[in-house]
């Protein structure tokens, strides 16, 4: 929530501070001498090394998944000298190394999380809260050089945690597989705007007594952390009830309730230790400014400390539980059996320890079985016992291994598969046959013939339904998705339920009428198809007035999700702030509104010629929000025409700022009398103003590309429509 509008949008640009449109601080800011590859990448060229052509699941699905298994499981105790495992197991390693692969998800605008590898590069390599996890998957090379291109670093990431996982006797509720690498940064996620990490004095982005809010679409307390600051607010170990609000915005940014985040808690922190025996000032820096000769390691100690266990990694030192790579309840047990003060690790973190323990809930020393130390708790931690409603749920874990049992092992799996998308994705032998509501789930359907569609068309057609009506529907169901993490698009229909048909962009009233009609017509068609088809149906009459006889392709079969399906909550985010191609802004950003319009074509996956002639396309459709008249350069609506880029660069026009639009609307006049022609908002000029966007615009306005521009905005409105198929893209990795 905005603390100062008290807006829940969703969207990834809060109106009164702000997201800097994909202009947070870049690689380059933060190491400046780094070797920058980006020119060798330029004009579409891949660095992937595979190629477009390698079918990464496919060669998953040749996996000796067994194989890969047993060979984690015995790496988890192989204690290598360069990097000594604490209590000879690497699994709680291991297992942090997963859980903030995965952790960097958030809702907001679903970017993040595990499914690239991004952990590999900067700048989440070289995060303090990821401090040392580059040995981490160093361990773990033999093992993906071993299976190369049957195992990407994504899945290897969260199958490790896994293996973690079961190896100390924890539970696991299964593993899909179909994560695919990336082999650069990916600079489209905004990991906030500071200019300083945690571990350099950052402020917290919560401060309620002076109006701060955490900004969408971000869901980290501090730049540089996965999830909370284990110490306190602001690293404040005192504010019990500022630690329990921290936990409670951040966890839920990441798709987890109040039990979820209980169990994810208490679960991860029953293996393993924090690090903190050495100060911070006795460290090198991070992988990403580390001397050639380091290899990408970083925070390097010399090899004499490394060995003594001397590690700093968040500052805070110590196990939580007496048997640290042990599944169990110690965590709960000793979290209410003791009073604890507050202590000073040596690398003068702020913790928690457990007044006058018993010998027997001491730990053994990370490197000498032989002694005893004792265990810890961090202000998180605590925030489990101070706050009233975490308190009942971490009473009943203690009370009920089962309960936590079963709550950990959904949890992590919802923690660690959460930004796959449709389960349809997911591969392998072990996942899970159950169907959970954030998967989304939606019934198979019917394909339909060919008789079929046709006459749906002409019964829509002939329905008294406009080009604009139809069209904007099937945008409305359609746009939903977004490649971030997979979720929404035309597939399950779940336009039909009220929380989405009544987003403020979607023109609720006018929307239901047509819903209603195509709901009358479909027979045996599905929702989900009937709206796609209504929509091509739409586009083709459009084409054919403009003298184009044209196909759009449509792919039935889509299934219509059950309302018990549906979780409104989790949607919400999705809900669009602002949508160029409808001309929709909700209010005026602290970004311009045309990034606004970059941003969702990234999640839709649109390319820029395809951004432009879907814009240029939906204008002369009549497809605006509220049936504006903003960027409708035609005097022949309804026709699919390259109408809008011939008048946009039209020479005997110029544009005028409406004063009282703030620079967001404008008018365009002719230059002879003066008289008003169009009106416009920034995302139509746009594509005049600006230099590249122009150069794409000139090509849909020149004399004798009308049939380019109508083929290639079926093409890319079909790929919109298409988007969320994963139903038929998977169909033959699951025969």
């Amino acid at each position: 929530m905005d603390a100062k509008t008290g807006d829940i949008s969703g969207c990834p640009f809060s109106p009164d501070g702000g997201v800097r449109a994909l202009l947070g601080r870049t690689n380059k800011d933060w190491w400046p001498d780094a070797l920058d590859l980006h020119i060798l990448t330029q004009g579409g060229t891949t660095p992937d090394p595979m190629g477009e052509d390698y079918d990464y699941c496919e060669a998953f699905n040749l996996l000796d998944y067994n194989a890969l298994k047993e060979d984690l499981k015995a790496l988890m105790t192989d204690s290598q000298e360069w990097w000594p495992a604490d209590y000879g197991h690497y699994g709680p390693f291991f297992i942090r190394m997963a859980w903030h692969a995965a952790g960097t998800y958030r809702t907001g605008d679903g970017r993040g999380g595990a499914s690239s590898g991004q952990q590999r590069f900067a700048p989440l390599n070289s995060w303090p809260d990821n401090g040392n996890l580059d040995k981490a998957r160093r361990l773990l090379w033999p093992i993906k050089q071993k299976y190369g291109k049957h195992i990407s670093w994504a899945d290897l990431f969260v199958l490790t945690g896994n293996v973690a996982i079961e190896s100390m006797g924890g539970p696991v509720f299964g593993f899909g597989g179909g994560r695919k690498d990336v082999f650069e940064p990916e600079t489209d996620v905004y990991w906030g705007s500071e200019e300083l990490w945690v571990d350099q004095g950052v402020d917290t982005r919560i401060i309620p007594d002076e109006g701060k809010a955490l900004e969408n679409p971000l869901a980290a307390i501090q730049m540089g952390l996965i999830y909370v600051n284990p110490e306190g607010p602001g690293g404040n170990p005192h504010d019990a009830e500022g630690m329990a609000r921290d936990m409670r915005e951040t966890f839920a940014r990441m798709a987890m309730n109040d039990e979820e985040t209980v169990a994810l808690t208490a679960g991860g922190h029953a293996f393993g230790k924090c690090h903190g025996a050495a100060p911070v000032d006795t460290l090198s820096g991070a992988p990403e400014s580390e001397a050639m000769q380091h290899m990408g390691f970083g925070w390097a100690t010399d090899a004499d400390q490394i060995d003594k266990g001397h590690i700093t990694t968040s500052g805070i030192e110590g196990p939580w539980t007496p048997n640290p790579t042990q599944w169990g309840n110690d965590y709960f047990r000793l979290l209410f059996k003791y009073e604890y003060e507050l202590t000073e690790s040596p690398a003068g973190a702020k913790q928690w320890t457990p007044i006058d323990p018993e010998e027997a809930d001491m730990a053994p020393d990370a490197r000498d079985p032989s002694k005893k130390v004792p265990t810890i708790m961090t202000t998180a931690d605590m925030a489990l016992k101070r706050d009233p409603e975490y308190r009942k749920i971490s009473e009943r874990f203690r009370d009920d291994q089962a309960a936590l049992d079963d709550a950990f092992a959904r949890a992590w799996f919802k923690l660690t598969h959460r930004d796959m998308g449709p389960k349809v994705r997911y591969l392998g032998p072990e996942v899970p046959s159950e169907d959970l509501i954030w998967q989304d789930p939606i019934p198979a359907g019917k394909e339909a013939s060919d008789s079929t569609v046709s006459d749906f068309k002409a019964k829509v057609l002939d329905s008294g339904l406009s080009v604009s009506q139809l069209v904007k529907a099937a945008w409305a169901s359609a746009s939903t998705y977004r490649k971030s993490d997979h979720r929404g698009g035309a597939n399950g229909a779940h336009i039909r339920f009220d929380e989405l048909k009544n987003w403020a962009v979607n023109d609720s009233e006018e929307l239901s009428q047509v819903l209603d009609k195509l709901d009358s017509l479909r027979d045996d068609l599905s929702m989900a198809d009937a709206i796609v088809l209504a929509g091509a149906a739409a586009v083709e009459k459009a084409a054919k007035d403009g003298g184009f006889d044209i196909e759009v392709p449509v792919s039935t079969g889509r299934g219509d999700a059950k309302r018990e399906d549906f979780d409104a909550e989790s949607w919400e985010p999705l809900e669009p702030f602002a949508d160029g191609f409808r001309n929709f802004l909700k209010t005026k950003a602290s970004v311009k509104t045309e990034d606004l319009l970059v941003d969702r074509s990234h999640l839709l996956g649109l390319s820029i010629p395809e951004m432009t002639v879907l814009v240029g396309g939906m204008r002369v459709l009549g497809a605006n929000s509220g049936n504006s008249k903003h960027g409708i350069f035609t005097d022949r609506p309804g026709v699919l025409s390259n109408d809008f880029f011939t008048n946009l660069l039209d020479m005997n026009t110029f544009w005028e700022v409406v004063d009282e639009s703030g620079d967001e609307e404008f008018v365009g006049r002719n230059r002879k009398d003066k008289s008003e022609r169009w009106t416009a908002t920034r995302t139509d000029l746009v594509f005049g103003s600006n230099s590249q966007l122009r150069s794409v615009a000139e090509i849909y306005g020149e004399n004798g590309n009308e049939e380019k521009f109508v083929k290639d905005f079926v093409a890319a409105w079909t790929k919109v429509m298409e988007a969320d198929r994963f139903d038929l893209k998977y169909a033959k990795y699951h025969s």
